[in-house]
């Protein structure tokens, strides 16, 4: 942790480890990467009271509610044999990760096909944290389309979960459309179809691709639900590494915001920021990094550096 006040840096050991974090209304700091089977959490509201970093911690196992019967019960471990009067522990491990308005965690689980896993934390999450997991639908009879591999992902304001998959789509999951039900011995991956909705990418596809929508590779995507970008509120943003720029789901439609300059525009992570609420088009923006690892072979060469780019959409190409 940083302080710019004092300008001190303190290192907080954790339990668990990070990757990609993200905070809920509460200013409880949720994490990915694992290690596998572990989801984590760091109150920083407690931290900033005791500066006790045990205290301020926790974290809880992925744990199906197998046996159906709404409440965490003795689980069987990944590598026993299905128990129906028991829960059911899951060996995964986030990689992206957002809170969602409802209080649940949402991670994406990255593989074949991979996955989105909800966390309900519950009174004491330690005890009481019951996890549901909704594979992307893969050889699938019931699904229209077919997707694979997410990796980046955020939450709406509704509570719609979007994610960006290896097959060359954005994709969103909505959990109440969901037919069957959401716990149980059928609850286990391939059950909610009807949830996702999956939006090809633009731009062309490898020779004789079947399996994908797009060559475009997205590696992570963000949710503007204060419409900071310009073009709406809750539209979702990807970044398109090999297309060099962002996509924007507005409409129905996905919108392309080519970087020209510099050459090479590689983003991963995105973010927003409102400066001035009633300053406008002016007072906000969304946020993005040049982020490859070998800036040096971009424009420029040697002693090149990454870059922040700031973006900002303009009601009508007149407006000052």
């Amino acid at each position: 942790m940083y302080d710019p006040k004092t300008k001190q840096t303190t290192t907080i050991d954790t339990c668990f480890t990070w990757g990609h974090v993200n905070f809920d209304d509460n200013d409880v700091l949720w994490s990915s990467f694992g290690p596998a089977g572990v989801e984590g959490w760091f109150d920083t509201k407690v931290w900033d009271k005791s500066h006790d970093e045990k205290l301020a911690q926790g974290w809880s196992a992925f744990v199906l509610d197998y046996n159906g019967n709404g409440k965490r019960d003795a689980y069987t471990e990944p590598n026993q044999p299905d128990d129906p009067t028991k829960d059911k522990r899951l060996s995964i491990q986030y990689y992206g990760d957002s809170p969602a308005p409802d209080g649940s965690v949402w991670g994406t689980v990255q593989g074949m096909p991979g996955a989105l896993v909800r966390f309900v934390p519950g009174e004491h999450a330690p005890q009481t944290a019951l996890a549901e997991i909704y594979e992307v639908p893969w050889n699938n009879a019931k699904a229209s389309v077919q997707g694979f591999a997410p990796r980046g992902m955020d939450v709406d304001s509704k509570g719609v979960v979007w994610t960006v998959l290896s097959s060359g789509h954005l994709a969103s999951f909505d959990r109440s459309k969901c037919k069957s039900p959401l716990k149980g011995p059928a609850a286990t991956g391939q059950h909610c179809p009807e949830g996702w909705t999956l939006y090809p990418l633009p731009g062309p596809n490898y020779k004789g691709a079947v399996e994908s929508a797009s060559a475009d590779s997205a590696y992570y995507d963000f949710v503007d639900r204060f419409d900071m970008l310009g073009v709406g509120k809750d539209v979702p943003v990807a970044g398109g590494n090999l297309s060099e720029g962002l996509l924007a789901l507005v409409n129905g439609k996905i919108v392309t915001f080519r970087v020209p300059y510099p050459m090479g525009y590689f983003t991963k992570g995105l973010d927003g920021r409102i400066d001035n609420p009633n300053g406008g088009w002016k007072g906000k923006a969304i946020y993005t990094a040049v982020s490859t690892r070998a800036p040096f072979h971009m424009e420029g060469g040697k002693g090149n550096t990454p870059k922040l780019v700031k973006f900002q959409v303009r009601p009508d190409s007149l407006s000052k």
